[in-house]
C-alpha cells in the first residue's frame, strides 16, 4: 500500500470518527412503557449511526433506535437510506424530564414500508471474492424508494468507461429506476460524437455539464426537479461537486483525484439525502463511488438487458443460444454487419464472463 493510500485511509478514518453519533447504550433501549401506547409517525430514513437510524419526521431529524422485534419483509434487507418507517415517538414529557430519561432515543423504529424501488449493489463476483461453491450472494440496498438513477461519468479524470454505463443500466432496470446520464467535467473534455450516438441508440438521455463552469446545470436541475434521484458513478467523477453546485448549502465533502492513475478517492462514506431548494423540490441522494459494480443474475437472463439483440435472437439456430460460440447465431451476424454496435456486444461478453457461466 502506498503512502498516499495510507494517508487517504487515515484521513477518512478521522473524518468518520468526527461524524460518528454516539449514544449511551440505555438510549437505544426501548422505553419501559408499552410501545403500542406511544404516538406513531411515519418518517424517512436519512442515515445511520451505530445501533440506530436518523429518521426525518415532519422536518425534524430524530435519532431512533430499532426494536428487537423489527423484521424486514421476507426476501429483502432490513433498512436503507430512503426507506419509509413507522416510529414510536418518545413521549415529550420524558424527553424534557430531569434525569437519565432525557438521554432516551427520540423514537423506536417498529417497521418499514414495502419499497417501490431500490438501487442494489450485489456482492461482486471478482476473482478475490467469488466462491464457485457458494449459492447465496448477498445484495446490499444502497438507496430505496427513488424514481431515477443519475449515472455520473466524466471523459477525463477519470476516463469514460461506457461498459460501466452498461452495467448501471442493468442495475437501473432491475431496480425499476429511470436511468439518466450526466457527463461531468466537460471543461476538461467532451465525449466523442460516436459515444453519444451509442447512448442515444439505447434511449438514454444524456446531459453534458460542468460543475466547475456551470455549463449544463440548468438542464440537469430541470431533469431532477420533483423527482427522487440517486447519483451513482465511479469515485472522482464529481458527484459531490455536482451536488454542491446544484444545492449551494449542501456542503458535500469533495477531494481531488489521484493524478498518478486518475482515479477518484472515496469521499462519500455512506448514502446521504439532500433536498433540492424550492421552488424545484425533489431529493438527491449521493452514494459512495464504486470501482467494481457486480451484476447478480443468471447468464440466461443477460440478453434481456441488451434490447438490441431482440430483433435477431429469434433467428438464432439454437433457442438457448448464448451468442458466443454457437453456429448460425443471428446476433453475432448482426454484430459483424454493424447492425448491433460491436462495443455493446463486447460489453455483453465481458459481463457474461463475470457471471461464471456461458
Amino acid at each position: 500500500m502506498s503512502s498516499d493510500d495510507v494517508a487517504d485511509r487515515t484521513t477518512s478514518q478521522r473524518r468518520s470518527a468526527r461524524r460518528e453519533v454516539k449514544l449511551p447504550a440505555h438510549r437505544l433501549e426501548a422505553p419501559q412503557e408499552n410501545l403500542e401506547g406511544l404516538p406513531k409517525a411515519e418518517g424517512l430514513v436519512m442515515g445511520f449511526f451505530p445501533g440506530g437510524a436518523i429518521v426525518r419526521i415532519q422536518g425534524r431529524a430524530l435519532l431512533c433506535g430499532i426494536v428487537k422485534t423489527f423484521r424486514a419483509p421476507e426476501g429483502s434487507s432490513a433498512l436503507a437510506v430512503g426507506d419509509v418507517v413507522t416510529v414510536a415517538l418518545t413521549l415529550r414529557e420524558h424527553v424534557s424530564a430531569a434525569g437519565g430519561d432525557k438521554d432516551r432515543a427520540d423514537g423506536m423504529i417498529l417497521a418499514r414500508q414495502p419499497r417501490s424501488s431500490a438501487l442494489v449493489r450485489p456482492q461482486p463476483r471478482s476473482a478475490k471474492r467469488f466462491d464457485k461453491y457458494e449459492t447465496q450472494h448477498l445484495e446490499k440496498v444502497l438507496v430505496a424508494n427513488v424514481d431515477q438513477l443519475l449515472i455520473v461519468m466524466s471523459v477525463r479524470q477519470p476516463a469514460l468507461r461506457a461498459a460501466v454505463v452498461d452495467r448501471f443500466l442493468i442495475v437501473a432496470e432491475r431496480g425499476e429506476l429511470r436511468p439518466l446520464l450526466a457527463i461531468n467535467k466537460i471543461d476538461l473534455a467532451k465525449p466523442p460524437k460516436a459515444t453519444l450516438a451509442g447512448f442515444d441508440d439505447l434511449g438514454l438521455k444524456t446531459i453534458l455539464c460542468s460543475a466547475l463552469t456551470g455549463a449544463g446545470l440548468e438542464e440537469l436541475r430541470a431533469a431532477l426537479t420533483g423527482r427522487r434521484t440517486v447519483l451513482a458513478g465511479a469515485s472522482g467523477v464529481g458527484k459531490s461537486t455536482l451536488i454542491n453546485a446544484l444545492i449551494p448549502d449542501a456542503a458535500a465533502a469533495t477531494r481531488p483525484i489521484r493524478m498518478r492513475d486518475e482515479r477518484g478517492r472515496h469521499t462519500t462514506a455512506a448514502a446521504r439525502i439532500y433536498d433540492l431548494p424550492p421552488p424545484a423540490g425533489g431529493l438527491v441522494v449521493d452514494t459512495p463511488g464504486v470501482r467494481e459494480l457486480g451484476v447478480d443474475l443468471a447468464a440466461a437472463e443477460l440478453p434481456w438487458y441488451f434490447p438490441e439483440f431482440d430483433a435477431y435472437a429469434p433467428s438464432c439456430h439454437f433457442r438457448d443460444c448464448t451468442h458466443t460460440h454457437e453456429p448460425d447465431c443471428a446476433v453475432r451476424a448482426a454484430v459483424e454487419a454493424n447492425m448491433i454496435r460491436p462495443r455493446r456486444y463486447e460489453s455483453y461478453l465481458r459481463i457474461l464472463e463475470t457471471l461464471g457461466e456461458k
